[in-house]
């Protein structure tokens, strides 16, 4: 069973820098693969359009895989982890709501990655947006139906 204590102390300290390029991932509770569901994707793709509409990041890829998100994001206003516990909680909700489930929809804590500055954004949405043919799930990414990408 994983350190939860040992978890947590790594998060004490996490520093986000406003304006700096970030890869967040996240997964569903157990991996459980709900996001199968075309219709319960679009839910987390709306809080995607929320944090970006309120000013706290500006989306240049993301994909909802059935099990995981990836998100790149500029981060504009507040922390890395104020983002993901107000994404992670509105969308719980909202497939709470569609759905009636009554358990829990997301695993504890992210992944994040910044971006140093010499890196090819273009490439990395490209690693973004094709996860879904990696995953075997589509030949091509453009027929999986819950990406985007502002370069692509």
């Amino acid at each position: 069973m994983p350190d939860l204590a040992a978890s947590h102390r790594l998060r004490i300290g996490r520093y986000a820098e406003q304006n700096r390029i970030y890869l967040l991932t996240t997964n569903t509770f157990g991996r459980e693969p709900v996001f199968k569901d075309f219709f319960l994707g679009r839910l987390v793709v709306e809080q995607f359009r929320a944090a970006q509409n309120q000013g706290c990041a500006n989306s240049l890829a993301w994909v909802v895989m059935p099990d995981h998100i990836h998100w790149l994001i500029e981060l504009q206003r507040g922390s890395l982890s104020e983002l993901m516990q107000r994404t992670k909680s509105l969308s719980t909700k909202a497939v709470k709501l569609a759905t009636g489930r009554k358990t829990g929809l997301w695993q504890r804590g992210f992944h994040d990655r910044a971006l140093r500055r010499e890196e090819n954004l273009v490439n990395i949405a490209r690693y973004v947006v094709t996860n879904p043919v990696r995953a075997g799930l589509v030949v091509k990414y453009g027929d999986y139906p819950l990406w985007d990408a502002i370069w692509v």
